[in-house]
């Protein structure tokens, strides 16, 4: 199993964005689905997660900015990222809990910089 983040960039302050994260392989299922960040001297923060059941959660600061969800072969999600803001700039990971032969682990994706200019 491997996780693919994709969609970061350069984007100005109002701007939007929208990142993917796609989970390759077969055999599996995947339970919870989220999106973190780590911003330059900061530990990595969650941003947004989201269970099987479609139940989502959201950090403070992107309440109401960014909506996380997922695609319809339940292999990946998105987060669509509205009215950025300088501090959300940094590195974003996907990270999906994922069982496999009876046993859950944790899967991460490589990365995908968003960087927002004021």
């Amino acid at each position: 199993v491997q996780l693919q983040a994709s969609g970061g960039g350069l984007v100005q302050a109002g701007g939007s964005l929208r990142l993917s994260c796609a989970a390759t392989g077969s055999g599996f299922n995947i339970n919870v689905m989220g999106w973190y960040r780590q911003a330059p001297g900061k530990q990595r923060e969650l941003v947004a997660g989201i269970t099987s059941e479609g139940i989502t959660n959201y950090a403070d600061s992107v309440q109401g900015r960014f909506t996380i969800t997922r695609g319809t072969t339940k292999k990946t999600m998105y987060l669509q990222m509205n009215s950025l803001k300088s501090e959300d700039t940094g590195v974003y990971y996907c990270r999906m809990r994922i069982g496999l032969a009876g046993s859950a682990s944790d899967y991460w994706g490589q990365g995908t910089l968003v960087t927002v200019s004021s």
